[in-house]
């Protein structure tokens, strides 16, 4: 039903087809809570990460919603039984020194479209600080470079927002031959203000 309604289901359908192949195994007649916690914390890998355990719970509680429309005497999971803490990857920032190495190993790129496109996105991301995919849906109206500013609009969500240029962080940017450019962050520290 959920296919016909446009969802995929890619991830969900296998741990659904996953976790009806552990019913049959225990031959159970109905969907209980206590089956699906069982199922959810014996994975296939042996994981013990509760956050991908508390996923595979999701899975069975969204089913046994559907299911219990058919059959009342299904039970839905709770869902607070398992850890829903999200592990955010601490952000690396790169040293000045980095970034120009960075940019200098992106020269050896080929073509020279290529090199000067990496170089300049490194550079774009160093000194906006802004998300790498924001970077890559930047068109050339986005840009205010006399106001110091790019102006980054998300299309999915309607929203927008601006990023501010620091005056001494700006890339200076030289022409090469044909349409590509050469730039480099500046070197001059940043005004205390």
């Amino acid at each position: 039903m959920r296919r016909t309604l446009g969802f995929k289901l890619t991830t969900f359908g296998s741990r659904l087809m996953s976790f009806a192949g552990f019913c049959e195994e225990r031959g159970a007649d109905r969907l209980t809570a206590d089956l699906a916690l069982e199922w959810a914390l014996q994975t296939s890998r042996g994981s013990t990460d509760e956050v991908y355990q508390a996923r595979r719970l999701d899975v069975v509680r969204i089913f046994a919603r559907h299911l219990q429309a058919l059959d009342p005497a299904t039970e839905i999971p709770p869902g607070d039984v398992l850890s829903r803490r999200y592990r955010r990857i601490p952000p690396y920032l790169y040293s000045p020194e980095q970034i120009t190495a960075l940019m200098s190993a992106a020269d050896s790129l080929a073509p020279a479209m290529r090199a000067a496109t990496w170089r300049t996105l490194i550079g774009l991301l160093a000194v906006t600080g802004m998300r790498q995919g924001e970077a890559c849906r930047l068109g050339r109206d986005h840009a205010g470079l006399q106001s110091g500013t790019l102006v980054i609009a998300d299309s999915k969500f309607g929203k927008s927002r601006q990023v501010f240029l620091h005056p001494t962080r700006l890339p200076r940017c030289t022409p090469m031959s044909g349409p590509a450019t050469r730039c480099s962050l500046s070197r001059r520290q940043p005004r205390s203000w």
